[in-house]
């Protein structure tokens, strides 16, 4: 079996808001720079979001993941992300989040002229914070930029922060949205690729991966705080999502 790493393991990663110019739809901007080393193929944890990425002198959409995705970068490569608001990719890509579900797909392949229009005005000299801004610069002059679909902005929060106790979450759901069940898996599919439970299991960890990156928090806690009140099922989606179990992951984080 080929050796992996999880993606946040490696590199140097570093994230801040999204320029002004673009703020309506994306939330952040990123930069994961590789080191020189070579390194074995990452693993891509689901976050639940969606990018808009330059990488490799091209404009691609990656996610949303619903599984854990392996990627193959060199050393010294950069990918810089551009990551939409929850529930604004459907509207500025026109296309349901469903169709491209674990997808790494080229800009090109869905917007075709425009997107040419956007990459052919990437300027590329070799500094990466002008590049960024060459890419920002490019998507705001060529694209008409759109917010997110305020109901499903409103699923994602609900989802984010949680059900009651002892309350089960599509009917919870369905009550706080006034939607029939048809209507709110439809909605989730477009908005976010995958149903409401699907987005909840992906939010929770993402809650463990933060509080495990923290030097002071051990396995335990992380989990609890994060949801988990069986530990063989916090060990089977660790090895889902990134392919290690908890311990060797906070090595891994905390390096």
């Amino acid at each position: 079996m080929t050796e992996t790493i999880p993606a946040q393991a490696t590199g140097l990663f570093s994230e801040r808001a999204a320029p002004a110019r673009l703020k309506d739809t994306f939330a952040a901007v990123w930069v994961h720079q590789m080191t020189s080393a070579s390194i074995p193929p990452v693993i891509i944890t689901p976050d639940a979001t969606v990018d808009l990425q330059w990488f490799r002198g091209s404009l691609r959409v990656a996610g949303p993941d619903r599984e854990a995705q392996t990627e193959h970068v060199g050393p010294n490569e950069v990918v810089i992300g551009f990551r939409f608001h929850p529930a604004a990719a459907a509207g500025w890509l026109g296309i349901s989040m469903a169709e491209l579900t674990s997808q790494r797909c080229l800009l090109e392949d869905l917007l075709e002229r425009r997107a040419q229009q956007m990459a052919k005005r990437v300027r590329q000299d070799g500094n990466i914070k002008s590049l960024v801004h060459s890419v920002a610069d490019a998507i705001s002059e060529v694209s008409d930029l759109t917010k997110p679909n305020a109901t499903m902005s409103a699923a994602y929060d609900l989802v984010k922060v949680g059900a009651p106790s002892n309350t089960h979450l599509i009917p919870w759901l369905m009550s706080k949205l006034d939607m029939s069940e048809r209507t709110l898996r439809r909605s989730f599919n477009e908005s976010f690729g995958y149903g409401p439970k699907t987005l909840d299991r992906i939010l929770r960890y993402q809650r463990f991966l933060r509080l495990l990156s923290q030097s002071n928090v051990s396995v335990a806690n992380a989990a609890s705080e994060a949801g988990y009140s069986d530990q063989a099922h916090l060990i089977r989606e660790c090895r889902r999502h990134t392919g290690t179990t908890p311990r060797q992951l906070q090595g891994l984080l905390q390096a």
